[in-house]
């Protein structure tokens, strides 16, 4: 059986239209997309798994209450917990109330109370049924707010996010269709996040108050923007995060072959990240940013219905090859990037350029686009640009570039080398304010 294009593009459509105005952490919208989100892992009569408050059943709800009346008393704000729920009882929803230490970085929000959405799929194989594989993806998106946006100058438009990241939740609900006519030996859970967008909140709650033991976790395979297939080119990353991951991508990619272009990291700037560090295999699907990134262009027609049918008959061939091994994966931990140095004063800098995530062999951070009248835009900088050094410091990756950027702070002059049409050239830039 394979992916069907137009459901994946009916649930783009519903997820990135107007009446969920964007999906932002919190809002109405949100909560929209995860009742949503609910009522399809019923209709596939999958099972609930979360429970109504992790925190109680991880450490007992006399704990519980305590440090709960601990945080009012100095945060002055509700849980948004109902005082006589079953702490244990078993819903689609995974509620959660980030702190304001958790949004720190934002300002935007304070005690927000959310959810995340799982569902579970049991495992046949008696042996297996007690390990998982987690399927996930995020639903939120930005909204209207223009905090992590790369249109300020659009106000408050909607930012539907189709491909970022209607497009992964619907690639896991259709995962979830066609695993469950077909199950696997080891059991599946369904993930949708919320608060990625604010900094992977939704899969660090997931990891911390995980409804089964992260041991018995043996991969996580996440979507993130998978609705822009251009040339059958794949970006999958997370290949070596598992001495078998690459063996099994490579058997699962069959007729018509993608060309997969193999990332062997498993850290990075989505939800896989937040189980790697949990020491369990990642894979992340990923169909490359585009110039709607982040802005309020990201619409529905947009999306490549049928390109994303082709990534979830591979994720999924990828899924059973990893559910029905008799053995679990072999964990290979790789570095972690190192620290980023943030400037001791000030604000935080900003250049206004669009990382290219899909090139990685370019001597330097190759640019997809520069924000229209942002400081790099000012200087001269293009799309296609590899930055190879800045501010003095050698740039190779999308870390020492970090690690170079927030050394310095807003209002600070800099000179920025790029590589153009072979040569090398010298831009000056001042940085500019991250609100």
């Amino acid at each position: 059986m394979a992916a069907d294009s137009l459901a994946l593009k009916q649930d783009v459509a519903y997820l990135a239209s107007d009446e969920l105005e964007g999906r932002g952490t919190g809002t109405s919208g949100n909560y929209a997309a995860a009742r949503y989100l609910q009522q399809r892992y019923r209709a596939l009569e999958l099972e609930p798994i979360a429970t109504v408050d992790a925190v109680s059943c991880a450490i007992g709800k006399d704990s519980a209450d305590a440090l709960r009346r601990n945080i009012e008393s100095r945060s002055g704000s509700g849980t948004g917990v109902t005082p006589h729920a079953r702490p244990c009882e078993k819903h689609f929803f995974q509620k959660f109330t980030p702190s304001s230490q958790v949004l720190a970085h934002s300002s935007l929000v304070r005690f927000l109370g959310t959810q995340n959405v799982v569902a579970l799929l049991p495992g046949t194989d008696r042996e297996l049924r007690d390990q998982y594989i987690v399927i996930g993806a995020h639903f939120d998106h930005l909204g209207r707010l223009t905090f992590g946006a790369l249109d300020p100058g659009a106000g408050d438009a909607i930012r539907n996010g189709a491909d970022d990241n209607a497009s992964g939740t619907a690639a896991v609900l259709e995962l979830a269709r066609l695993l469950s006519r077909r199950p696997l030996k080891r059991s599946v859970i369904f993930a949708n996040f919320t608060g990625e967008e604010l900094g992977l909140l939704g899969s660090q709650f997931f990891v911390e108050h995980s409804p089964v033991p992260l041991e018995k976790i043996v991969a996580m395979l996440n979507f993130d923007m998978v609705g822009r297939l251009r040339d059958d080119k794949l970006i999958v990353y997370g290949t070596e995060t598992a001495k078998e991951l690459s063996d099994i991508l490579e058997s699962s990619n069959t007729t018509p072959v993608l060309k997969v272009r193999a990332v062997p990291g498993g850290s990075g700037p989505s939800d896989h990240s937040s189980f790697y560090n949990k020491n369990i295999p990642v894979l992340h699907f990923f169909t490359d940013l585009h110039d709607d990134y982040h802005r309020a262009t990201d619409d529905a027609q947009l999306i490549n219905a049928a390109g994303m049918a082709r990534v979830v008959d591979f994720a999924e061939r990828v899924s059973r090859r990893i559910g029905d091994r008799p053995s679990p994966l072999s964990i290979v931990r790789h570095a972690a990037p190192p620290p980023i140095a943030r400037a001791s004063s000030g604000s935080r800098p900003y250049l206004g350029t669009v990382p290219d995530m899909a090139t990685v062999d370019a001597g330097g951070l190759r640019i997809s686009g520069v924000t229209p009248g942002s400081p790099g835009d000012k200087a001269g900088m293009r799309a296609g640009d590899v930055i190879v050094q800045l501010d003095g410091k050698t740039v190779t990756d999308l870390e020492t570039y970090a690690q170079a950027l927030y050394a310095r702070k807003a209002g600070d002059a800099i000179a920025i080398v790029v590589v153009r049409a072979g040569e090398r050239v010298t831009v000056n830039a001042i940085l500019g304010k991250r609100e």
